[in-house]
């Protein structure tokens, strides 16, 4: 049987140091400050792209890989014969989804599967981590997207921000528009659904906004049992260190601690934090 190689973009938040080691290929979106373009976690690193989102004068931008750039590496990873996986960020938040099937459509003899997680961030991260989980354990490619479908059917990714001003000037906030103008001290709950942001509930301060979501994380696991969550923030580790241990106290396992990344980062603004959770659809 054929190696699964499996692709994913850069908004799933994985570490350059461990693409290697999850034996994954990353394709990055690139962030744009004025005139000047870089690579997600190749040009410019997480910690260097917050420094200069408050910085720099420019308000950074966002923009997906080309076509040609998937295609480069979906020939040649697919050059032995084996079958690709490739995750991407939400269609509905990003072209990324439409350049990687414009690359599948032009390698019509390559088995390459274009997967929309309908997530980012932690979302995506779960998406790459359980897609590796069943190719290690020697699942084909239809174990890999079967597996894919089944959490896109289950996964909640549910966050705060500290403000909503970088959902609104990327376009990004769904039904969260009407929480803007509300008063400063006021935090929203917010949910990633279908791939749109959509208001869940606004509590009065940043620590209650963290107790909801750390609140929602118990909800699930008590529907759903055993559960796996996923922690991410944008510029905030000593927090995310408290609530994934918090987190860790729900579920009974040490959730990964993802920073986010530039791409993410442009729209939610430092100091969000999100937690990505889903059914253990590897147990037993």
């Amino acid at each position: 049987m054929s190696h699964v190689h499996l692709v994913c973009d850069s908004t799933s938040d994985i570490e350059p140091d461990e693409w290697a080691e999850r034996d994954v290929t990353v394709v990055p979106l690139r962030v744009i400050f004025g005139e000047e373009e870089l690579r997600d976690r190749v040009d410019i690193s997480t910690e260097d792209f917050y420094r200069r989102m408050r910085d720099d004068p420019h308000h950074p931008r966002t923009s997906q890989p080309t076509p040609a750039e998937f295609e480069a590496v979906f020939r040649r990873l697919g050059a032995d014969g084996g079958p690709i996986v490739c995750t991407t960020i939400a269609a509905e938040l990003s072209g990324t989804h439409a350049s990687a099937e414009q690359a599948r459509a032009a390698l019509p003899d390559r088995d390459i599967r274009v997967v929309d997680t309908r997530t980012v961030g932690p979302g995506h991260f779960a998406a790459v981590a359980l897609a590796a989980a069943v190719r290690d354990r020697g699942g084909d490619a239809d174990a890999v997207v079967a597996v894919l479908q089944r959490l896109q059917e289950r996964q909640r990714l549910v966050f705060t921000v500290e403000t909503l001003e970088y959902l609104r000037r990327g376009g990004r906030i769904g039904t969260a528009r009407a929480l803007l103008g509300t008063v400063l001290n006021i935090k929203p709950i917010l949910e990633l659904r279908e791939g749109r942001v959509e208001a869940v509930d606004r509590v009065r301060t940043y620590q209650r906004a963290l107790d909801r979501l750390v609140g929602e994380v118990a909800a699930a696991s008590r529907e759903w049992g055993p559960t796996v969550a996923i922690t991410a923030h944008a510029a905030n580790p000593a927090q995310a260190a408290a609530i994934a241990s918090r987190v860790a106290d729900v579920t009974g396992r040490m959730p990964p601690i993802l920073q986010v990344g530039a791409v993410l980062g442009c729209h939610a603004g430092p100091g969000a934090f999100g937690i990505a959770m889903h059914p253990d659809l590897l147990e037993g």
